[in-house]
């Protein structure tokens, strides 16, 4: 099996703590993909500066591919956050910098190489809505996080990404049972294969346009092992998305209801080991470090 995330990366700069770690959602998941024994990739957009580099040497290290990658001149995405009793508080951010300002396009090249995946994942903050429908045109299953905010979630958004995606995920917890079924639906009526909200300490529900399945979130017992909650909501995903592939999920094989269930519990099972984890995944360095000579030079399709 192989994952591939695709689209946005970012530094997540906890002021609080003085830390910079490497993130970013489709980082995430591949980098959690490759902890749970899958083989990954990353192919996104860093910039030239010191933070481009520390995200592209952190990806690497965690055994995610990157060589598919694009430097290109201009800054990094940070974002700033602090950690109140455990729970993440997101304070700004500026931007996404150039991976999001000039996002990659999928040429023959990057379509072979992401068709040799089982799975490609991206995100509300690649800016990658333009390049679904190619991806959608190979044949390889698509995941897509829809996140929290309004915006994402117009019946317009909504029709840009569903019919593409095998697999949408959308963050609900501020949202009441019902108003997270009704989405749920409102997901699937609009073309994606299935539609999964994650709740928080309320748990997750998942939807097919047939069956609506439910999972209890495993609650960490002594609350003060709770490092922060960052990922969390990409470590459900992958562990859902990961336990369906390894029970045959493909493009030409939707899950059943029994597989469903079983990759709702190993979701929250990775969501429960995500909250003892520093950052997205470690890896964090203190803010405001020297740059550090390049590590790579920018590819070939970039000079």
């Amino acid at each position: 099996m192989r994952v591939l995330g695709f689209g946005d990366n970012i530094v997540d700069r906890f002021v609080d703590r003085g830390v910079d770690y490497p993130g970013g959602n489709s980082v995430n998941v591949a980098v959690f993909a490759r902890r749970l024994g899958v083989e990954a990739g990353y192919l996104g957009v860093f910039g030239d500066d010191d933070l481009g580099r520390f995200l592209a040497g952190s990806i690497a290290a965690q055994g995610v591919a990157v060589d598919r990658c694009v430097v290109r001149a201009g800054e990094t995405g940070v974002s700033t956050l602090r950690v109140d009793d455990g729970d993440r508080v997101f304070l700004g951010w500026n931007g996404g910098g150039v991976t999001v300002r000039e996002p990659l396009v999928l040429d023959e090249e990057l379509l072979g190489y992401a068709a040799s995946f089982d799975l490609v994942h991206s995100s509300v903050y690649s800016r990658s809505e333009t390049e679904l429908p190619k991806l959608a045109g190979l044949g390889t299953l698509v995941s897509f996080d829809l996140s929290s905010e309004e915006e994402y979630r117009t019946p317009g958004y909504l029709d840009r990404v569903c019919p593409h995606a095998d697999l949408v995920l959308l963050s609900c917890s501020h949202l009441d049972e019902a108003a997270t079924h009704a989405l749920l639906a409102e997901a699937v009526r609009r073309g994606a294969g299935l539609a999964l909200a994650t709740r928080g300490v309320a748990g997750a529900i998942a939807h097919d346009g047939r069956a609506t399945l439910a999972v209890e979130a495993r609650r960490v017992e002594d609350p003060g092992r709770i490092v922060d909650t960052m990922g969390c909501g990409d470590a459900f995903l992958t562990g859902f998305a990961v336990s369906l592939l390894r029970e045959g999920w493909s493009a030409g094989f939707p899950p059943r209801p029994g597989m469903i269930e079983n990759a709702l519990r190993e979701g929250a099972e990775t969501a429960y080991g995500q909250c003892l984890v520093e950052g997205a995944f470690g890896c964090g360095r203190p803010t405001g470090r020297p740059p550090v000579a390049s590590m790579w030079r920018a590819s070939e399709r970039e000079k």
